[in-house]
């Protein structure tokens, strides 16, 4: 090994038994894959260095991978299940849409920037080949693989617009996103489908970049 080459599967180690089980990441499947996937891969090279910080990693154009904290914490909230169907909202570079199948729900991941597809397109089918990546506006979600047991927004949202949160099955249907009103602080919500709308309760503070389009006014507020 040279000798400033980074050992990525200790620094794997390092993330989990230093950044995530002492807060409170304690799912034994998701800690499995978080020690698991190869985090730096979804990375363009230049940016492998900062895969396991404990910050999110800018990939430009407001966008970011965030960081494993935030990640692990928004999956472990979903609670995803086999044989669920999950859509996945601002797929980024791929990570989180691998780490949520590796839970056992079939995932769709929702991409609109051309350049992150591209990189989710070159790690996902080797590490992850039961997602499936589509192309497409984070606002309008995807149509064709609804309804959805769960929706998971890799992002912060001020508000979410009402043709995503339309494709959440109504019964038991679950949405998780980061909630932000007004500058960078937010909170990890979880919302469930009723009558009215959804129905949220904030859990934990996160912060994460609000996603395209998630600025929008929806017909509803949560």
């Amino acid at each position: 090994m040279p000798r400033h080459a980074i050992d990525y599967a200790d620094a794997r180690n390092m993330m989990v038994d230093g950044q995530l089980r002492p807060n409170r990441v304690s799912d034994p499947t998701l800690l499995a894959a978080l020690r698991k996937l190869p985090r730096e891969r979804f990375l363009p090279e230049a940016l492998r260095p900062m895969a396991y910080g404990d910050d999110d990693v800018p990939l430009g154009g407001g966008r970011a991978l965030l960081r494993p904290l935030s990640i692990a914490r928004l999956i472990q909230l979903a609670e995803p299940r086999r044989g669920e169907r999950a859509l996945l909202v601002g797929a980024g570079a791929g990570y989180g849409a691998a780490l949520l199948a590796a839970c056992g729900p079939t995932v769709v991941a929702l991409e609109e920037d051309e350049r992150l597809l591209a990189l989710c397109l070159k790690v996902l089918p080797e590490l992850a080949p039961a997602v499936t990546v589509v192309h497409g506006p984070l606002a309008e979600g995807w149509q064709a693989g609804s309804p959805y047991d769960l929706i998971v927004i890799e992002g912060a949202v001020d508000q979410v617009p009402a043709s995503l949160a339309a494709q959440l099955k109504p019964v038991g249907g679950r949405l998780i996103a980061v909630r932000v009103a007004g500058g960078h602080l937010g909170h990890a919500v979880v919302a469930e489908a009723s009558e009215g709308g959804l129905s949220a309760q904030p859990v934990f503070d996160c912060t994460a970049p609000v996603l395209p389009g998630m600025r929008a006014a929806p017909s509803f507020v949560f």
